[in-house]
């Protein structure tokens, strides 16, 4: 067991160094939004928020086909990764780099390795339940598809979208600032309420 584990420490270690080494570039980049999206500042989430907002209210305004909007985000993205590795040194000055700033970055690095394990993980466990108990596999995916296709039909997509972005981006603040346990642990405590209400009932 305990090899298993070093086997997949060092796994790990690796994946994450090769991850720091293809985002060497973006370092200052990554570490300026690691710090807007866990709220450093208090005006950053209402910064979040109203870039975010600009962004799509220019999008509904411009109102692009699906073909014009995924050539132009797949352009922006051509045209930030030829250029932010080029720029981002002479604005933010490569010789601040510090060890601290190292150390962060490599937690980031790290962070987005294990989500992207996390991930598979999931996907794998999702296709062993396929396996192993079909008709649970079945009747989940179905009912899933079903509630994600009601809520679709129900609100339009480009505020569906709008919706999701936004809560992704506050999600490491929230999580941060512990916004998240809070009102977990307030849902937690009704929930609690209501069955032990119930319980006195049936009694």
């Amino acid at each position: 067991m305990a090899e298993g584990d070093n086997k997949s420490e060092n796994m790990l270690a690796q994946e994450t160094a090769q991850l720091e080494e293809q985002l060497q570039g973006w370092g200052e980049v990554i570490l300026a939004g690691d710090r807007v999206v866990r709220w450093e500042k208090p005006w950053f989430p209402g910064a979040l928020m109203g870039g975010t907002t600009v962004l799509f209210l220019m999008i509904y305004y411009l109102d692009p086909s699906v073909l014009t909007g995924l050539s132009c985000a797949v352009m922006l993205l051509c045209l930030a990764d030829y250029l932010v590795p080029t720029l981002a040194p002479r604005v933010f000055g490569s010789n601040k780099w510090t060890t601290e700033q190292q150390q962060r970055f490599h937690e980031i690095c790290g962070n987005l390795v294990k989500t992207q394990r996390r991930t598979v993980g999931w996907w794998k466990r999702l296709f062993d339940l396929k396996g192993e108990k079909p008709k649970m596999y079945f009747a989940s995916v179905i009912s899933s598809l079903l509630a994600v296709a009601w809520i679709g039909q129900q609100v339009h997509n480009l505020f569906l979208t709008y919706l999701i972005v936004s809560f992704l981006l506050l999600l490491p603040g929230m999580n941060q600032h512990g916004v998240i346990t809070k009102y977990a642990c307030m849902a937690k405590r009704e929930i609690n309420k209501l069955l032990k209400q119930k319980e006195k009932k049936n009694e």
